[in-house]
């Protein structure tokens, strides 16, 4: 049998046909296995979760691809690229340093625990609203509950959040977060996304300096013209940030979280008989059906000698496989990739860790601790509408769900 180097690369698969199953693989591979982005681009993919946990928090790994990523200073990265749009913003997402100190506090005082737990009846409102709608949408048949439910509650309430009203405006920023996470995106798609993502968001910049409100737009305008040392480029950047990761990965948990109860009714009945909660409901999903399976892209400041003599060497790029560290066998034994309510160890990387740790994350698991049970206690007879084998995966080695859920209620 051929060893993984002898095997060269893997080839990460852009239809996302297999995202877990080729987590499973590239962890066989070893703690940190090379990896083939689109266009042949070389990574490390790092699936052992005790690793990934170092390298998080370790400073000789960076996330500012013009700092330490030759690939895209020397121009071998083109603007046509389909990751271009995760190296190239300038936020807290991709910042390294005191760089990203600074963001990250600037960003945390505004985005704050008590902010967060406001949002609740809010929240509340929503879903009743949206589960109105379903009922009414699948009283005849059908209904994709991915489109109907699981989307329009986190991008209406991020878009509130940040003081985003405009339906169309709503509309054209999911057109392009979309092609971020498509790793199918055309050339022209991914060329085009980020700065017109950038323009709108310039757009909605220039609205809120002229008619400031209570929201976190107008938040970080002031804190920016206040001379927090925010760059303008930044300020968009960092409203860009939160509107695709803050709604995108909760639209995935809400996906999968209803996919695993409908596909597994030994795991709702747990929940319904009060033997487990939907907050284990909740960690379960994140950690056996992550929404995030690859996050791009971390860099090597300089030579990091890893597990089994594996060294990263400067200026390589690394994607954490967080679909492989959650399905660990090591850390969760042989059944690790079964989804269990009752697991008493829950642990998953599927925010991140340390101080990349995901500021969005009590929101997202609000928004689904609100959710879900509302869901299953409006429609006790929930169930899908088509085979399970029918279900078409997102096209995407970096979201994990269902580009359709199609339920009857």
């Amino acid at each position: 049998m051929r060893t993984p180097e002898e095997q060269g690369p893997f080839v990460l698969d852009p239809t996302g046909a297999d995202v877990l199953g080729d987590a499973a693989r590239i962890r066989t591979r070893g703690p940190a296995a090379r990896v083939l982005l689109p266009d042949g681009v070389p990574a490390w993919a790092v699936s052992d979760p005790e690793l990934l946990r170092r390298l998080l928090t370790d400073a000789r790994v960076s996330k500012d691809a013009y700092r330490h990523w030759p690939l895209l200073t020397n121009g071998e990265i083109r603007p046509e690229w389909p990751l271009i749009a995760w190296v190239t913003v300038r936020n807290m997402f991709t910042a390294y340093g005191p760089d990203h100190r600074r963001l990250r506090r600037l960003v945390s005082s505004a985005f704050t625990v008590r902010r967060t737990a406001a949002l609740r009846p809010r929240i509340e409102a929503i879903v009743a609203r949206l589960l109105d709608e379903v009922a009414d949408a699948g009283a005849d048949g059908p209904v994709d509950l991915r489109d109907r439910f699981a989307y329009p509650l986190p991008i209406q309430v991020i878009c509130e959040l940040f003081g985003i009203a405009e339906p169309e405006t709503r509309e054209e920023i999911r057109r392009c977060v979309d092609v971020f996470f498509r790793t199918t995106a055309t050339p022209e798609e991914a060329a085009a996304a980020l700065p017109r993502l950038q323009e709108i968001l310039g757009e909605v910049v220039a609205e809120k300096r002229a008619r400031p409100a209570d929201d976190l737009s107008s938040a970080l305008i002031a804190a920016r013209d206040g001379g927090s040392q925010l760059s303008e480029d930044e300020l968009v950047d960092t409203l860009g940030l939160f509107l695709s990761a803050g709604h995108e990965t909760t639209v995935n948990l809400l996906d999968n979280a209803v996919h695993a109860m409908l596909t597994r009714p030994d795991q709702l009945a747990l929940v319904r008989e009060g033997r487990a909660s939907w907050d284990d409901v909740i960690e379960e999903t994140l950690r056996a059906e992550p929404p995030i399976v690859n996050l791009p892209l971390r860099f090597a400041v300089e030579d990091i000698e890893v597990d089994g003599g594996v060294v990263l060497r400067k200026g390589e790029a690394i994607i954490s496989c967080l679909g492989a560290a959650g399905r660990d066998p090591g850390l969760h034994g042989d059944d690790a990739g079964v989804l269990d309510v009752t697991r008493a160890d829950k642990e998953h990387l599927a925010f991140g860790h340390g101080v990349h740790h995901c500021l969005g994350a009590p929101l997202a698991r609000l928004e689904a601790a609100v959710a879900l049970p509302a869901l299953f206690a409006r429609f006790p007879d929930l169930r899908l509408a088509v085979d399970p084998a029918e279900l078409r995966p997102l096209p995407s080695f970096i979201s994990n769900g269902h580009q359709t859920l199609p339920v009857l209620v």
